[in-house]
C-alpha cells in the first residue's frame, strides 16, 4: 500500500484482479440463496453519460453488498442495439449500422469496466447478435400459433422523418420519441401482439406488486384504464347498419342528441352522403395530421362535420345526426360516441358550436337547469328527468337500472371496456428483428418454418438517405419460395419493434449460451424473478408493460414458470447541471472519461451516490466531486497512518478502556446504521455520511494513541473499509490488503454490528420547566425515572428556574426528557 492514494494505478490493478480471477462469474448454487440485481441494458449511442454512471453505481452497490451478505449475485449486463439510431449514424457517415454499433459497444464496455461495476461479462449479450434475436423469431411464431400475434389494417402512428410506425406509447407530446419529429396518422398493414388478452390480469397483478413505487403502478392502471359500462347499438336511418357505441354514462342515453364519430371509424367515408364526401374527406385528412395526445387535450378548440347521415336514439326515437369529431379517438371503446351535451363538457362545447340540441336528463338536487341558459355541462349526479320509467331516480341507481333495460330490450349490454389496446410491433427500418413470415399468392401468410430459421439480416443494404425500408430495397432478401407450395413469393419486410427485445433480455441473461431453446427452464427456474431492477421512471407505460405482458406470455407457452419478472422497481432520479437535465443540446455535459481521468472511477461513483437519494434527482457540483475526492485521500491517509494495527488481536470488550469503549460504540452504531439505510431503504448518502463520521470519530480518538486500543483501532479501521467497499471498491480493495488481507475484499463477510457494544454507559437527559429547555443531566445508562428526577431537582440551573415554585407534575419521556410543571 502506497503512501499516496494514486487512484488510476489503484483501480487497473483491481480491474485487472476482479476480471483475470472472474471474481463477478454467476452460477447456479442450491446451498446459496439467489439474488438478481439488474439495471436497464443501455442503447449503445457511443458514450457512456453521467446518468449512466448513477443508475449503474446504485445497481452495483447493492450488487457487492448483497454479494457481502452471503448472496448468490446475478449481475448482467448487455445492449439494446436495435433502433434507427443506428441507421441514422450509417447514412450520416456512410457505413453500416452494425458496424456502428459493434464499435459503440466495445467502447461503452471499456468505459463501463473502467467504473468498476461488478458485472458477470461472460454473460454480456446484444440483441442485434443472431444469437439472441433468432429465438425471438422462434418466439413470435409460437405467439402467431396461439392467437397471441395477428395482422389487420389499422391506424398508425407515423413518423415522416423516420418513416416507421410508432406504438402510443413511444408518441411524445405529438412527436416521435427518437427524433422529435410530428407525428401523423397513417393507414397500414400491421402486425400486433395481443396485450389485450391480458389486460385484467396485468391490472390485476399491480396489486400483487408491493416493492414497485406506487406512482409507477398508478401509472400502468391508468393507461391499462379498465372501465365499467354498456355497449348500445344506435340503427343508421335508412341502412341496415348499426353504430355501436360504449359508454360508462348509459344514465345519460336519453339525452343523446347527436353521434360523434372518430374520423378513422370503418363508418366515417360509407355514412358520408354524395354531398358532404369533398367536406369530409378535408375533414378526415386534417385530423389525421394531428397528433392523438392534441386531439384529447382539454385546451382543443372542438371541430367536427356533419357525414349528411342520422341514426336514432333506442330509447327515445330521437333523430340524431352523425358527425366526425376531432376529439374521438378509435382506440378507445369502439371510436364512436353519443353525444350528451348537457352532460359532457366537450360535447356540450361541440353542440354550442354547430347549433345542435341540448337535452337535460339530470338535474341537481334543488335547482332546474334550461337548456337555454346552460354555460357549461352538468356532470355530477342528480335527479333524473325525461327519462321515461327512471325519473325520479337518482343518476347513479338509474345507471344499473337503464343498463339491465337495455340488455332485456336487446339493444345493448353491460361490458368492461379497456384503455390498452393491442401493440403494434411492424416497423418499416433495416435495423431490426426480421419478422420471419412468407407472402404467397396462393396460400397467403406463410410463418417460415422453424428450421429455417433465424432469418439473417442482410449484410449488403445500402444506406442512402432517400427514405423508405432498405430491407425492401434487396431481392436476394425479398424472393424467396413459399415453403408451403414452392411458388415464387416475397419476404416480409417489417422488423419487429425494437421495445419486442427489451421484453425478455431478463429472461436470456440467465442462459446467454443456451443453444436448446429461447430460454433454459433450469436456469431460469432458479435466477428468476429479478430481486430488483432499476431505471427510469420514463418507462413506466412502456419497457416495464411490454416486460410483464411477454413473461406471462412466455410462461403460456410454456417457457418459464413466473407471473412477474421484477419483484421490487426502483426508478432513480435524473442528473441535473445548471437547473437542467444533463444533454449535449443544452451544453451542460460532464464527460465520465474526464472526470474518472482527475479523480478516479470511485470519486465518480462516490459523489453520484453521496449527493442524493436514489429516487430524487441529484444536482451537479463541482466541489461536491472535489469534497468526495478529499474524503477518500482521508481514509487513505488514516489506514495508511494506522496500519500497524492490523497485526492487533480480537476485540475484548471487558479489557476496554472509556475511548475504547466510546470508539467501538461508534463502529457497532455506523455498522447498524449503514446497514439499514442500504438494505431496507437504498438511502446511500445517509450511509455514507454515516461511514464519514466514523472517520471523523477515528480520527480524532485518543485511542490511537494507546497501544491497548490497538484491537479496537483495527477494528474501526477495517469496518470503514468493508462498508466502504460496496460504493467505492478500487479504494477499498487496496486498503483491505494493506490492512493484510488477500483474495479480495469481495470474499469478506459484511460486518455484523454487537448490539452489546452500543449500549451507552451514561445518558444525556433534557430537562424542561413548563416546556421550555432549562438544563441537562448526566446519569448512569440504566437509571430509572427516580434517579433522573434527583439529579435533575438536584441542578443549579433546574433550581434557579423552579425559583421555589410548587412542583405540581413530572412528565418522564424514558432515556430523553423530563418536563417539570411548576406554578
Amino acid at each position: 500500500m502506497e503512501e499516496r492514494y494514486n487512484p488510476k494505478e489503484v483501480e487497473e490493478k483491481w480491474q485487472r484482479f476482479w476480471e483475470d480471477e472472474a471474481v463477478f462469474r454467476a452460477t447456479r448454487n442450491k446451498h446459496k440463496e439467489k439474488y438478481y440485481l439488474l439495471e436497464m441494458f443501455p442503447y449503445p449511442s457511443g458514450r457512456i453519460h453521467m446518468g449512466h454512471v448513477r443508475n449503474y453505481s446504485i445497481g452495483d452497490v447493492i450488487a457487492r453488498f448483497m454479494r457481502m451478505r452471503g448472496r448468490n449475485v446475478l449481475h448482467p449486463m448487455g445492449w439494446d442495439a436495435f433502433g434507427m439510431p443506428a441507421e441514422n449514424a450509417a447514412i450520416q457517415h456512410k457505413s453500416h449500422p452494425a458496424a456502428w454499433t459493434y464499435e459503440n459497444i466495445e467502447y461503452m464496455r471499456g468505459q463501463l469496466k473502467k467504473l468498476g461495476f461488478s458485472y458477470d461479462w461472460d454473460r454480456e449479450l446484444a440483441t442485434c447478435h443472431v444469437g439472441y434475436y433468432r429465438w425471438e423469431q422462434l418466439i413470435f411464431l409460437r405467439m402467431l400459433e396461439k392467437g397471441l400475434a395477428y395482422k389487420k389494417n389499422s391506424f398508425v402512428n407515423w413518423c415522416p422523418k423516420c418513416e416507421t410506425v410508432l406504438a402510443n406509447e413511444q408518441v411524445e407530446d405529438g412527436c416521435c420519441w427518437r427524433c422529435d419529429s410530428p407525428v401523423e396518422q397513417k393507414e397500414l398493414d400491421q402486425w400486433f401482439f395481443r396485450i389485450t388478452d391480458y389486460a385484467e390480469e396485468l391490472l390485476a397483478y399491480t396489486d400483487k406488486l408491493p416493492g414497485w413505487p406506487e406512482r409507477v403502478l398508478t401509472m400502468q392502471r391508468n393507461w391499462i384504464g379498465k372501465s365499467f359500462g354498456c355497449e348500445i347499438d344506435f340503427k343508421v336511418e335508412g341502412s341496415d347498419e348499426v353504430i355501436r357505441v360504449f359508454t360508462t354514462r348509459q344514465d345519460t342515453l336519453f339525452g343523446a342528441t347527436f353521434m360523434s364519430l372518430a374520423p378513422e371509424h370503418p363508418l366515417s367515408l360509407s355514412l358520408t352522403t354524395p354531398d358532404r364526401r369533398e367536406e369530409v374527406a378535408a375533414f378526415i385528412d386534417k385530423v389525421k395530421r394531428t397528433e392523438k395526445e392534441q386531439r384529447t387535450a382539454e385546451g382543443l378548440e372542438k371541430e367536427g362535420v356533419f357525414t349528411g347521415s342520422h341514426c336514432v336514439n333506442p330509447v327515445t326515437g330521437r333523430r340524431m345526426p352523425v358527425y366526425l369529431a376531432n376529439f374521438v379517438l378509435p382506440e378507445y371503446g369502439t371510436g364512436a360516441v353519443m353525444a350528451v351535451p348537457t352532460h359532457d363538457q366537450r360535447d356540450f362545447e361541440f353542440a354550442r358550436k354547430y347549433g345542435l340540441q341540448l337535452q337535460v336528463v339530470i338535474q341537481p338536487g334543488g335547482e332546474t337547469l334550461d337548456p337555454a341558459t346552460m354555460t357549461a355541462a352538468f356532470t355530477e349526479e342528480g335527479v333524473m328527468v325525461n327519462s321515461g320509467a327512471f325519473d325520479g331516480l337518482y343518476s347513479s341507481e338509474a345507471k344499473e337500472k337503464i343498463a339491465d333495460h337495455l340488455e332485456q330490450e336487446g339493444i345493448g349490454r353491460k361490458t368492461v371496456n379497456y384503455r390498452l389496446r393491442d401493440w403494434g410491433i411492424s416497423r418499416q427500418r433495416y435495423w431490426g428483428n426480421p419478422i420471419p413470415i412468407i407472402y404467397c399468392e396462393t396460400c397467403g401468410a406463410v410463418p417460415v418454418p422453424e428450421k429455417d430459421l433465424p432469418v439473417l439480416l442482410p449484410m449488403d443494404a445500402v444506406f442512402t438517405g432517400e427514405g423508405g425500408n432498405p430491407l425492401a430495397k434487396i431481392p436476394s432478401f425479398v424472393n424467396v419460395a413459399c415453403p408451403v407450395c414452392g411458388a415464387p413469393s416475397r419476404r416480409e419486410t417489417d422488423t419487429m419493434d425494437t421495445f419486442v427485445e427489451s421484453s425478455w433480455y431478463f429472461l436470456r441473461y440467465c442462459c446467454p449460451r443456451f443453444e436448446g431453446a429461447p430460454l433454459d427452464r433450469e436456469e431460469t427456474e432458479y435466477w428468476m424473478s429479478v430481486d430488483q431492477y432499476i431505471g427510469g421512471i420514463e418507462h413506466a407505460v412502456l419497457h416495464l408493460l411490454y416486460a410483464r405482458f411477454f413473461t406471462k406470455a412466455l410462461r403460456d407457452l410454456g417457457f418459464v414458470d413466473i407471473d412477474e419478472p421484477f419483484v421490487n422497481l426502483l426508478t432513480q432520479g435524473m442528473v441535473i447541471k445548471d437547473g437542467a437535465k444533463m444533454s449535449k443540446s443544452k451544453g451542460n455535459v460532464v464527460d465520465p472519461n474526464a472526470l474518472i481521468e482527475t479523480f478516479g472511477a470511485d470519486t465518480a461513483r462516490l459523489f453520484s451516490l453521496f449527493a442524493a437519494p436514489p429516487e430524487k434527482d441529484l444536482d451537479w457540483s463541482d466541489q461536491g466531486v472535489e469534497g468526495s475526492y478529499r474524503f477518500l485521500n482521508r481514509v487513505w491517509k488514516l489506514v495508511y497512518e494506522l496500519a500497524a494495527v492490523r497485526g492487533a488481536g480480537a476485540v475484548t470488550a471487558d479489557s476496554l478502556n472509556s475511548e475504547g469503549v466510546r470508539l467501538r460504540r461508534v463502529v457497532h452504531k455506523t455498522i447498524r446504521k449503514v446497514t439499514e439505510d442500504i438494505e431496507e431503504r437504498f438511502h446511500f448518502n445517509t450511509a455514507i455520511a454515516a461511514i464519514m463520521e466514523l472517520v471523523n470519530a477515528a480520527s480524532a480518538s485518543e485511542a490511537r494513541n494507546d497501544p491497548a486500543c490497538a484491537p479496537v483501532l483495527r477494528e474501526a479501521l477495517e469496518s470503514v473499509v468493508l462498508l466502504l467497499a460496496p460504493f467505492v471498491p478500487h479504494a477499498a480493495e487496496e486498503l483491505w490488503e494493506g490492512l493484510g488481507h488477500s483474495g479480495g475484499i469481495d470474499a469478506a463477510s459484511w460486518p455484523v454490528h454487537d448490539p452489546a457494544a452500543e449500549e451507552e454507559e451514561e445518558l444525556t437527559i433534557v430537562v424542561q420547566v413548563n416546556g421550555k429547555l432549562r438544563g441537562k443531566v448526566t446519569v448512569a445508562a440504566g437509571a430509572g425515572e427516580e434517579e433522573v428526577r434527583t439529579a435533575a431537582l438536584a441542578d443549579d440551573k433546574v433550581k434557579g428556574h423552579i425559583g421555589g415554585k410548587a412542583v405540581r407534575k413530572i412528565i418522564y419521556v424514558p432515556g430523553k426528557l423530563l418536563n417539570i410543571v411548576v406554578g
